[in-house]
């Protein structure tokens, strides 16, 4: 416990590190913004600048670790019992836009399990921590998951992967179906702020696909530390390289998780 209070409290340090970086380039990117290849999947200048600080700091207190980081990949012998996954700016399309929905996440694996995790809001100055064993706080408070129990009084959250507009396995049809079944369903833009939500009780559940570890590292940990559930689709554990994550407060994770697999295909929506 000690050990892990320790690295929690080193992603701290680097996720408000980060946070401020980020806060200091907001509005004033212009045309510091490129694509990765992909149509709409952005970098910019900040997400480069806040991964250095992140980076810097981690390395100082925590050189032997290994780092799996968005923008500079891999660092370090990705088979090592500790390894760090860093998403220095996750919404980075918000970002770039002025849309407020940004965050800093990093998640730290260990045997390739999530152990510590740290989301950081630095636009609304909201500060997600968790350790295994340790609990989840928001702003050092403990948080909990809802007690929503029926899919037709949740509200839930997802995403859409960047490859949405060449693949039919696009989550469209998933949307649609939930949306009919639920009282709603919303998309931040930013997978972390999507599980500290269902952490803290202010959406139920979170499905999505085209997910990177960095996306999601953080935040797993961070919502079972606050007493929610984490699984593949079909409610098998979560195998983090799949890309594939079902997030709930527990209460409607079965029920979800049968939906997903009802999905009609979306030829069949008029």
């Amino acid at each position: 416990m000690t050990q892990l209070q320790t690295f929690l409290d080193i992603a701290t340090e680097a996720a408000l590190a980060a946070g401020g970086v980020l806060q200091g380039y907001l509005g004033k990117l212009e045309d510091a913004v490129t694509e990765k290849g992909r149509p709409g999947d952005l970098v910019t200048a900040a997400d480069k600048a806040s991964e250095a600080v992140v980076l810097e700091i981690l390395h100082r207190h925590l050189p032997q670790h290994s780092i799996l980081a968005e923008e500079s990949g891999k660092i370090g012998n990705q088979d090592n019992e500790f390894l760090w996954a860093i998403d220095p700016l996750d919404g980075t399309t918000n970002y770039a836009h002025q849309y407020p929905f940004f965050a800093v996440s990093i998640g730290l694996l260990i045997n390739g399990v999530p152990q510590v995790g740290v989301i950081y809001d630095p636009l609304h100055n909201e500060l997600f921590r968790a350790a295994a064993g340790l609990g989840a706080t928001r702003n050092r408070r403990p948080i909990q998951v809802s007690e929503t129990s029926e899919l037709g009084k949740s509200l839930l959250v997802t995403g859409f992967a960047y490859d949405r507009r060449e693949t039919s396995d696009n989550n469209y049809a998933e949307f649609c179906h939930l949306t009919h079944l639920t009282q709603g369903v919303r998309r931040s833009g930013s997978a972390s702020i999507d599980l500290a939500y269902v952490a803290c009780g202010r959406v139920d559940g979170y499905w999505e696909r085209g997910l990177s570890p960095w996306d999601i590292a953080a935040g797993i940990i961070l919502l079972q530390e606050a007493g929610g559930k984490v699984t593949a689709y079909d409610g098998s554990p979560l195998q983090i390289n799949s890309g594939r994550l079902l997030a709930t407060n527990g209460y409607i994770h079965e029920i979800l998780s049968h939906e997903l697999t009802q999905v009609p295909p979306l030829s069949s929506w008029k």
